[in-house]
């Protein structure tokens, strides 16, 4: 079977934490199934593991290149592995992947947490009679479970977390062959490369993402999660609800813009939440400091902090809770809420620090695994020390968490940096940015992503911007057809025409204020566009490369405001 991960990933631990990765320099079949039934009984539910065999370490570190191991061993091994699992109770079969690394073959051993915890397997697999028992992770190390441990290991017998559970409701067509695909070239899995070759129902297999007997396979709800286009449908109200207060939720509670739920597989809330968080909550100043020539730049609030936030909420949320993760913008902070609320593992005292929450068990163990694959997470408790870093590098106050006696709740409150408190927009209804059926037709006909992005656009600023957008498409970027992402590129354009409706400004102003890649681009990209428009004007434009040359709007371009 093919890793559902790439190999060199794990050689050099990104994506997974160390803990979950085990070097071995030879075959050594004792210790190896000691660490595999640890991984499987997986008592602090990190996900299961991977063990390599062939690579030799050097202070947790693989060394390169990697040392092998003889074909003919590897074959002789496979072979034996097939007794050592019987010797693995209750039942639970070794996923092994011989894979090819610096011109040497190594085996990878994937050791997914077990459905029917806790495992103990023979002391010795070598030895025809041997004592079994109870082995458990602690850090990099595994160890017999013994005493207290012991007891905490047989507990487990009665605990399966949701993710893992198999859904009785779910069947094969609700999972998007689509979806799964595009996730394997993602991470660079080689289940990728043998997809169309096999059934859909095999991938999952092998991504362990079935359970239950042969007769009887159930889709796990991680899947589902993942991997299908409506998990609300299994799921219910799986969705992010975005509510602006423009003038505070106590000063004028009637004033409330609903934002429309975002719905959809767990990457695609998360990337279509940041994105209407970075397009329309999140605002940047230039700050021009007299005694230097480099400008600071400052947000209202910084990316990264909104970026871990929404992330933990919906990795951490619990998914039969129907409740959906609620965000509130206000003038002088974001709430972010989720349900339920932090591990009781995690002391009341950390809570209220809010500097790290290091929880003993993680509530969606398996879907944690994809994101932090998809590089959405890290998954190592940092994304609460990530936010307050980010607020603090911002010139931000630290934000909080609150929470009740029982967690049922996670409230984590970002605070708005000073300066920006009033610059809430009070944006209504009839602000949004909709498309007639005309505009809507010649969008369509130049790409699904302009239609996409248009229609999750909520204005800014009172503009007509429906004429301006449908001719720059259809006049200049579909003869360029630049492949450039056109969602960017419509939110610079709107923030480039609030910018001039404001002063008029030089090309490096306006490109540093978009973060533009250069001047140039911006010049080629919006500016003369906007110019071949009537939109757009040069203060010289008898001198276009004059060192003093800026921009401003036309009376046609004021118009649109």
């Amino acid at each position: 079977m093919a890793l559902p991960i790439n190999i060199e990933d794990l050689l050099n631990k990104r994506k997974i934490e160390s803990n979950r990765i085990e070097f071995k320099a030879g075959w050594n079949p004792d210790k190896i199934y000691h660490t595999i039934c640890a991984f499987a009984t997986d008592l602090d539910n990190i996900g299961g593991g991977y063990i390599l065999v062939g690579v030799e370490e050097e202070n947790g570190i693989a060394k390169r290149p990697v040392k092998g191991l003889a074909e003919n061993e590897i074959d002789r091994i496979l072979k034996d592995m097939v007794g050592y699992d019987a010797k693995i109770s209750p039942p639970y079969l070794t996923k092994v992947s011989p894979e090819e690394v610096d011109g040497k073959i190594i085996l990878a051993i994937w050791v997914p947490a077990g459905i029917n915890r806790p495992y103990s397997v023979a002391e010795s697999v070598v030895a025809k009679k041997s004592i079994p028992k109870f082995y458990v992770r602690s850090k990099s190390s595994t160890i017999e479970a013994k005493g207290e441990i012991l007891d905490e290991v047989r507990e487990l017998a009665h605990r399966v977390p949701f993710d893992e559970r198999g859904n009785v409701a779910a069947k094969i067509d609700d999972i998007s062959s689509v979806l799964v695909y595009e996730y394997l070239k993602q991470v660079g899995s080689k289940l990728a490369g043998d997809f169309m070759a096999k059934p859909l129902i095999d991938i999952l297999d092998e991504m362990d993402l079935l359970t239950g007997p042969t007769e009887d396979r159930l889709i796990k709800n991680c899947a589902i999660m993942m991997f299908c286009e409506h998990p609300e449908r299994f799921f219910p109200v799986t969705q992010v609800d975005i509510v602006l207060f423009p003038e505070g939720s106590i000063n004028n509670p009637d004033l409330m813009i609903e934002v429309p739920k975002i719905v959809g597989p767990i990457p695609k809330i998360i990337n279509d939440t940041l994105s209407y968080l970075r397009t329309h909550v999140i605002k940047k100043k230039i700050i021009k400091p007299a005694d230097t020539e480099k400008s600071d730049k400052i947000f209202n609030y910084p990316y990264q902090a909104f970026e871990e936030a929404v992330v933990n909420a919906l990795y951490h949320r619990d998914y039969q809770e129907r409740e959906p993760v609620e965000i509130t913008v206000e003038p002088t902070h974001v709430d972010i809420l989720s349900y339920a609320g932090p591990d009781r593992s995690i002391s009341s005292e950390a809570i209220k620090a809010a500097r790290k929450l290091k929880a003993r068990r993680y509530r969606n163990r398996r879907l944690g695994d994809f994101l932090k694959e998809l590089d959405l997470t890290e998954g190592r408790a940092t994304g609460i020390p990530t936010i307050q870093k980010a607020l603090r590098d911002n010139g931000s106050m630290a934000a909080t968490i609150e929470t009740n006696e029982d967690r049922t709740y996670f409230l984590l409150t970002i605070p708005c940096r000073h300066g920006f408190e009033e610059e809430v927009p009070a944006v209504s209804k009839e602000q949004r940015y909709t498309l007639d059926n005309e505009l809507g037709h010649r969008l369509g006909q130049i790409s699904v992503q302009v239609e996409e992005a248009v229609n999750q656009c909520i204005i800014k600023e009172k503009m007509e911007l429906g004429q301006i957008l449908g001719q720059m498409f259809v006049q200049v970027w579909e003869k360029s057809r630049s492949g450039d992402n056109v969602q960017e590129l419509i939110s610079n354009t709107i923030d480039l025409l609030c910018l001039l409706k404001e002063n008029d400004l030089s090309a490096n102003v306006l490109s540093e204020s978009l973060s533009f890649e250069s001047t140039k681009e911006l010049k080629r990209k919006i500016i003369l566009p906007l110019i071949k428009l009537g939109y757009v004007t040069m203060t010289y434009p008898d001198k276009p490369t004059s060192a003093k040359q800026t921009y401003r709007l036309t009376e046609q371009g004021k118009s649109l405001f």
